[in-house]
């Protein structure tokens, strides 16, 4: 069985020797950089707003029983019902007792990365349900049956001719790479599926404990639809979502959708806490929450990496990643890509197996820099690398470091081997082809300077 490090390598080596790919992602982030840096600018001091979105977030998570008991209370008041689930398969389950209790059979499903997380809509296919994805995004990947490129874009991946080409194969439409025209094709699709739904899943950016609400932001109006229309609503939200005030997302939503789109706010922004009243013509009958831990608390106790759980899924530090930007979304192999999913991944999936996603970062720092809640992000990719050798030596790496730290400690013995190898760089058995080519198969191998900095020392006096 193939292990998720050799996946991951074989999937990055492909997108990374696809120029044309690796030069769509790049374009796409540098539209981004220009309008996330018009966004910044609109703050009035933007390192001011960072660290009061980290001191809050940091006070959530230190005290993360307290205000998660107080949105159950408050919510619970308004009606909602909360279930409590450890992990995806108990999350899982009572997704599917609560359709099944209410004789659902068609489901529409706005973007929720926990219901990635937990693989809800393969469980739900496998039940019997019809599940179709809102978002636009999301529908596009649903049909092409792959997973989500990015956070925010999940189809950042695909020119507008792909897109056409799928539609037309999949919805029998005539073939158009127009924008609008695509757009319109899937807002025809997808009416017909909200106005048939039964059950409609949701995720949260936010879960207020003072008010007991949900909070989702978006740009399409797809997650509205969702959450009115049909007569169930499921939310599935993690369980470090939660804010403390309501007048907290008077920072958050514009810090969220400068981070992640570059917008002043995003174009649509509403607030659930239960079902309809009698007195009200829309909304679901039935409102339940579904709260996921699925490992989060082992992230709450870890006090070097807990800030981790700070973040609100903005996709920046994807956007800024050099690893991102070469190998894409899909080689990952898992929910959460970039910096803070090799972060988290190894935590919700298990360490040994998914430990490689810790290396796959130049440790540039671009991804603490830009993070809007000051997640340390960097460090906790090397923390992670430590832990990993911890539980798994590499046993293939010992020798190699082992002779570096020998020779390092002794600079006799160094200036020796580097006078041997200014001599022996050029050989093919060395340069090129035998020895270092695990180096010089995707790299070129530095040249050895005709003379060290200690001897130039040495000249001068």
């Amino acid at each position: 069985m193939t292990s998720p490090a050799d996946k991951f390598t074989e999937k990055s080596t492909v997108v990374a020797e696809n120029l044309d790919h690796r030069a769509r992602i790049r374009d796409a982030m540098k539209k981004y950089e220009g309008t996330r840096g018009d966004g910044v600018q609109r703050f009035n001091d933007w390192e001011a707003a960072r660290d009061s979105a980290s001191r809050i977030k940091g006070n959530v998570i230190g005290r993360l029983n307290h205000y998660l008991e107080q949105f159950v209370d408050r919510i619970e008041a308004r009606g909602a019902r909360v279930h409590w689930a450890e992990d995806s398969a108990e999350a899982r389950r009572h997704v599917l007792d609560i359709l099944g209790r209410a004789g659902a059979r068609r489901v529409i499903k706005s973007k929720v990365m926990t219901g990635e997380e937990i693989s809800i809509n393969h469980a739900l296919e496998k039940a019997g349900y019809e599940v179709v994805e809102s978002d636009l995004g999301e529908f596009i990947v649903q049909l092409r049956r792959e997973d989500p490129y990015h956070f925010v874009f999940p189809a950042m991946h695909l020119s507008r001719g792909e897109i056409g080409d799928l539609f037309t194969k999949e919805l029998n439409t005539p073939h158009s790479s127009e924008p609008e025209e695509l757009t319109m094709v899937a807002r025809r699709e997808l009416r017909k599926r909200f106005m048939e739904a039964d059950a409609g899943i949701c995720g949260a950016n936010f879960a207020v404990a003072e008010t007991g609400m949900i909070s989702i932001t978006e740009n399409e109006g797809n997650a509205r639809l969702t959450c009115a229309m049909p007569r169930i609503q499921i939310a599935l939200v993690g369980i470090e979502k939660v804010i403390p005030r309501l007048e907290d997302l008077a920072l958050f939503l514009p810090m969220l959708a400068t981070s992640g789109t570059g917008q002043a706010l995003t174009c649509y922004n509403s607030l659930y806490g239960g079902p309809r009243l009698q007195d009200e013509v829309d909304g679901p009958e039935e409102f339940h929450i579904v709260l996921l831990d699925n490992r989060r608390t082992v992230v709450l106790a870890d006090e070097e990496q807990r800030d981790s759980l700070h973040c609100i899924r903005c996709g920046a530090c994807l956007n800024v990643c050099p690893i991102y930007r070469n190998i894409g979304g899909h080689s990952y192999g898992a929910t959460y890509q970039g910096p803070i999913g090799s972060v988290l991944t190894p935590y919700f999936k298990g360490l040994r197996a998914w430990s490689h996603l810790a290396h796959a970062s130049s440790l540039c720092g671009a991804c603490t820099e830009i993070c809007p809640v000051k997640i340390d992000l960097h460090h906790h990719l090397l923390q992670t690398r430590r832990n990993a050798v911890s539980v798994q030596p590499a046993r293939k790496a010992r020798w190699p470091y082992a002779c570096f730290a020998f020779m390092m400690n002794r600079p006799r013995i160094y200036g020796f081997a580097v006078r041997v190898m200014r001599r022996l760089q050029h050989w093919p058995v060395v340069s090129g082809r035998k020895l270092l080519r695990p180096w010089t198969k995707s790299r070129e191998l530095p040249e050895i300077a005709p003379r060290s900095f200690r001897d130039w020392w040495k000249e001068r006096g």
